[in-house]
């Protein structure tokens, strides 16, 4: 069985950091952003702990896990980006 690919646990951090330190203050004029920004920042932190419960599980199953950094190439070989 070829590896699970997955998105670097790095992808939500960076994500995370610049809602948190950057959106969040141009959002805070507004209440309603605001609480749009930190819905989303909730929403993206509950996903990071389902991402790391999925490695886990992974690991435990023995399934070997290859992290993905970018779209443009994975392993080697080329793939395409659809919009």
């Amino acid at each position: 069985m070829d590896p699970l690919k997955l998105p670097s646990l790095v992808h939500y951090e960076l994500i995370l950091q610049v809602l948190e330190r950057q959106t969040m203050i141009d959002a805070d004029r507004d209440p309603i952003v605001r609480e749009r920004v930190q819905q989303l920042i909730v929403t993206l932190r509950k996903a990071l702990s389902q991402h790391k419960l999925l490695e886990d599980t992974c690991r435990n199953q023995q399934v070997e896990i290859e992290h993905v950094w970018a779209l443009n190439s994975v392993v080697g070989r080329e793939v395409t980006v659809r919009d």
